[in-house]
């Protein structure tokens, strides 16, 4: 799994490839949280173009950072354009929450 988060105004991206499962999810969940306490962060914008599996710990570390982004007056979305991974985030209900977009001009 690897991971990198980038920020550009009051936007953290978070681009994930790979796998994200119980392994990886808290080490996200502790760089996102880190950075979304710094001041003008507040949306994000989860990048899984090359995510190839995610187990339910990804989708909780998902959903947490959602509404830690939402507490504090901000969005988050998520690009991705594996199917198996679209799938996975459809059936947990999570785009109910969270917007799909195909690209960051989309999601800002």
């Amino acid at each position: 799994m690897k991971f990198e988060l980038a920020k550009t105004g009051n936007l953290l991206i978070v681009k994930v490839a790979g796998e994200l499962d119980h392994h990886f999810a808290d080490e996200i969940r502790m760089r996102i949280d880190a950075e979304l306490i710094k001041p003008p962060i507040r949306d994000i914008l989860f990048d899984f173009n090359g995510l190839s599996f995610m187990d339910s710990s990804g989708i909780g570390m998902i959903m947490g950072r959602y509404k830690k982004a939402k507490a504090l007056g901000g969005k988050a979305w998520i690009i991705c354009n594996n199917p198996n991974a679209t799938r996975i985030l459809e059936m947990s209900g999570v785009f109910q929450f969270i917007e799909k977009c195909d690209s960051i001009h989309d999601a800002v």
